[in-house]
């Protein structure tokens, strides 16, 4: 369909004439207009490029925040057919083992099964029952995960032990049914199912824990979305990526991830991405790391866009101040309303060969469906995975209510651990900061949230008349998506309103 036409038929706006007169929007700000539907919403195909040579089934990855993203959150989304990366606010060697973690990990196996040592007393399990949830404990000669495997403690076994401070190793069960490592998750939940039992170590040829099967894991299995097809590399291992910054000694923290850890990809993180140090890190990568997807970013320009492609980036990272947590507009004076950010890179991007990642802002759906129809390739989600059972952090109770910490990385909490340097920071002796540091709820697990998330884009893309991102971006650019801005009215019609009580449930 010529543009011409399009506009001829059609009422209101193609993206170039909304998005170009001055005002910037985010997405609350702009409203589609349904599209002819010729398929079912199971049709909608959102495979999509995170980087010019990474797809992923789901266009959905999780934030390098400390408050979000480590091992246990970038193992679940690879298995659910998205991405995680892992924040670099902590020393290569740390960023490191969480990354080996991710890859090693085999799905369907508990992510970071509770271990201590023998010597540890059994106030240990109550702590990791008010904290984590677990109700039991592994136990090896080490402490810790790779250990030699001793034995296992269930509440069951302290309900009646009135000393607090009476060591495992003297409660613990020893005479245990275990699996031999490269059991499937499969094979493991049948043997649950045949022993009767609730745990299933998984140990190495010399006795060493390396996995735990748990049939509360399997059960949760049951009542979750299925999760479909994970994101693995060449060899088989689920994607990871990771951020990293842009002084010299990052270069030496590449090197590591990459070498080692076989990571998948790596994130430039910072705040304003269109520097002399971005470009000169992605030809450092490019030259040195052949085979090494650099992410950069952040930026909201089509000029800044550019610059970081013609340097060599596979991919760009959208958004600046739209965040949650993020004060960067009211802190500093720049930035761009998300949508509008998302429109002008994804055109200038998308002409270049380079996907793009709508960075900030999203906190529904509704708001995935927009970042994808105005031209990202994938959302990333910082807030909406904050306080979920993956993201890092243990749970407190919070005015009755059970909570996470979640900060933004400018914040001054964040940046005494060291992302001053994603705000080019370090070297002042004044932190200014650009986040804030709070709590959010307890949201449950994202096995449950992204699945239904990615369902509900598809029922979005399918109103649209899309039925695939490649398709909604044929019809961004040749004037058939039409759409509007909305005034704070019609934004509030829009939503739940003139109920007396009533219960907002995504799912």
């Amino acid at each position: 369909m010529q543009n011409g036409h399009a506009e001829a038929v059609y009422d209101g706006f193609s993206s170039s004439q909304l998005f170009n007169q001055g005002v910037c929007y985010t997405y609350d700000d702009v409203i589609f207009h349904p599209g002819h539907i010729f398929f079912a919403a199971h049709e909608v195909d959102l495979t999509c490029n995170v980087t010019k040579n990474i797809k992923l089934r789901v266009p959905i990855v999780s934030s390098p925040m400390d408050t979000v993203t480590e091992a246990e959150m970038a193992i679940t989304m690879a298995s659910l057919g998205g991405m995680g990366f892992i924040h670099y606010n902590n020393t290569a060697e740390e960023q490191l083992a969480q990354v080996i973690k991710a890859k090693s990990h085999t799905p369907g196996f508990i992510v970071t099964p509770a271990v201590a040592g023998p010597a540890d007393p059994v106030s240990k399990l109550h702590e990791l029952k008010n904290t984590r949830g677990f109700s039991s404990v592994c136990v090896t000669d080490t402490g810790a995960l790779g250990g030699k495997l001793l034995g296992i403690v269930t509440t069951r076994d302290i309900d009646f032990v009135n000393d607090r401070l009476t060591p495992l190793s003297e409660v613990m069960t020893t005479d245990l049914i275990t699996a031999p490592e490269g059991t499937t998750p499969e094979e493991a939940a049948a043997a649950l199912k045949k022993a009767k039992k609730n745990k299933l170590p998984i140990v190495n040829a010399a006795g060493e824990l390396v996995g735990l099967a748990t049939r509360g894991y399997f059960k949760d299995a049951r009542s979750f979305p299925a999760p479909g097809a994970p994101s693995v590399d060449a060899a088989g291992q689920l994607r990871v990526g990771a951020a990293v910054g842009t002084r010299d000694s990052d270069k030496e923290r590449v090197k590591l991830l990459f070498e080692v850890g076989k990571v998948d990809a790596v994130i430039l993180d910072s705040s304003q991405g269109d520097s002399t140090y971005q470009v000169a890190m992605i030809k450092h990568i490019k030259a040195s790391h052949p085979g090494l997807d650099v992410i950069a970013g952040n930026v909201v320009t089509g000029a800044q866009a550019r610059r970081l492609i013609e340097a060599g980036a596979d991919g760009l990272r959208v958004g600046m101040g739209s965040g949650s947590i993020c004060t960067t507009q009211e802190v500093c004076a720049v930035g761009r309303g998300q949508a509008t950010a998302v429109y002008h890179v994804s055109r200038v991007a998308n002409q270049l060969g380079c996907p793009i990642i709508a960075d900030g802002g999203i906190q529904n759906s509704g708001h995935i469906t927009k970042a994808l129809a105005l031209g990202a390739s994938a959302v990333m989600c910082g807030s909406l995975f904050a306080g979920t059972t993956e993201a890092p952090g243990e749970y407190f109770m919070l005015n009755g209510q059970r909570v996470k910490k979640y900060r933004g990385m400018g914040s001054l909490e964040a940046m005494a651990k060291g992302s001053e340097t994603r705000y080019h920071s370090d070297t002042q002796s004044l932190k200014i900061a650009q986040g804030v540091s709070g709590a959010v709820k307890d949201k449950g697990s994202v096995r449950r949230t992204v699945p239904f998330l990615a369902q509900a884009v598809k029922q979005g893309f399918q109103d649209l008349g899309a039925n695939s991102i490649t398709m909604a971006r044929e019809m961004l650019y040749n004037g058939a998506m039409r759409m509007e801005a909305r005034t704070n009215a019609a934004q509030a019609e829009g939503n739940v309103h003139d109920m007396v009580a009533y219960e907002k449930r995504p799912w």
